[in-house]
C-alpha cells in the first residue's frame, strides 16, 4: 500500500478518538466546558491544519511557512472566516460561536481590535467543539470554506 492509499483509508474521526485511547482519556462531555477552554484547543487544533495544509503544498523554507501561517491564523483572518462561515453553521455551531465570542477572556492578541479577538475566540472555541465532538469532517469543510472566503478578501 502506498502512503498516498494509507492517508486515505485513514479515519480523520478518531483523531481525539485515538488520543482517548492512547492516554487513557475518559469520555468528554463537551457541553461542559467553558468556551475558553473550547477555544483553547480550537486554537491548537486550526493551527494544525493550517500547518498541514501549507506543509502539504510543498517544501519551503521554514521562514516562509511559519509566515504563511501566520497570515492565516491571526485574529483578523480568523474574523474573516468566521464572519463568512456564519450563514452555512447550524444552530448548534452558531450557539458555539457566539458562547466563543461573548467569552469573556483576559487576554487579547496583539494587533488585533477587541472585535477580530472576540470573533476568532468565537472561530476557535467551534473549531474545538468540531474536534472533541469527533466531527473532523464538518471543521474541515468550515475551515475549507473559511480559507476560501479569506483568500476571496485578500
Amino acid at each position: 500500500m502506498d502512503n498516498k492509499a494509507a492517508i486515505q483509508d485513514t479515519n480523520p474521526e478518531e483523531l481525539f478518538g485515538i488520543i482517548q485511547n492512547k492516554f487513557n482519556l475518559g469520555e468528554v462531555d463537551i457541553h461542559t466546558y467553558s468556551p475558553l477552554v473550547l477555544a483553547f484547543i480550537g486554537d491548537g487544533i486550526y493551527d494544525l491544519v493550517v500547518r498541514s495544509i501549507l506543509v502539504g503544498e510543498g517544501n519551503r523554507a521554514v521562514e516562509k511557512l511559519h509566515k504563511d501561517k501566520s497570515k492565516v491564523v491571526k485574529a483578523q483572518s480568523q474574523a474573516i472566516m468566521a464572519e463568512a462561515l456564519a450563514p452555512i453553521m447550524t444552530q448548534e455551531e452558531s450557539d458555539i460561536y457566539r458562547r466563543g465570542r461573548n467569552a469573556k477572556s483576559y487576554t487579547m492578541a496583539k494587533n488585533a481590535s477587541m472585535s477580530d479577538y472576540r470573533k476568532a475566540t468565537g472561530f476557535e472555541a467551534l473549531c474545538g467543539y468540531l474536534y472533541l465532538k469527533k466531527d473532523m469532517s464538518r471543521l474541515l469543510e468550515l475551515i475549507s470554506e473559511g480559507l476560501a472566503a479569506l483568500k476571496e478578501n485578500n
